[in-house]
């Protein structure tokens, strides 16, 4: 028989498995703002865009500049990111056209907003850096279909 008091009881042995865990494989950084961030959408009734590229990865990415293309069913979302600095200039175009109402989010900061010409074409200057949403109002603001993008780090 094994005297029992020689070992520690199953909370000691939790406390040490956390400690272990939060030393070699920590939660990634900035985890629990970007799932406050994508929870504030959770009572919209919204859509939720694919990523354009097959092979592209899945949860948040990561990009300083280029052209991202997402789609959801018949409306395709395009952006081009520039870095401004610190900031960055987000060009778009929507397809079908028309004057859909944009807004962007970026977590911590307010919401940047403008509404596409009749062309789908919208650009939003001096963005903020950080985990980034863009939220389109299809048929403008308050429109029948909403339609946000998956998450972006700038």
């Amino acid at each position: 028989m094994h005297d029992s008091s020689s070992y520690p009881d199953d909370d000691t042995l939790l406390l040490d498995l956390d400690r272990l865990i939060d030393t070699f494989d920590p939660p990634p950084s900035g985890l629990v703002e970007r799932v406050q961030f994508a929870l504030a959408l959770e009572d919209l009734d919204v859509e939720v865009a694919q990523w354009e590229r097959a092979d592209a990865l899945a949860g948040v990415r990561s990009v300083a500049q280029g052209t991202i293309t997402f789609t959801v069913s018949d409306l395709t979302v395009m952006v081009n990111l520039t870095k401004t600095g610190p900031r960055h200039r987000i060009d778009g175009w929507l397809v079908p056209e028309g004057e859909h109402a944009v807004e962007v989010r970026v977590a911590g900061h307010d919401t940047c907003s403008t509404v596409a010409d009749d062309g789908g074409r919208f650009v939003l200057n001096d963005v903020p850096s950080g985990t980034t949403q863009i939220v389109v109002h299809v048929g403008g603001e308050g429109g029948r279909r909403t339609v946000v993008t998956p998450a972006v780090v700038l």
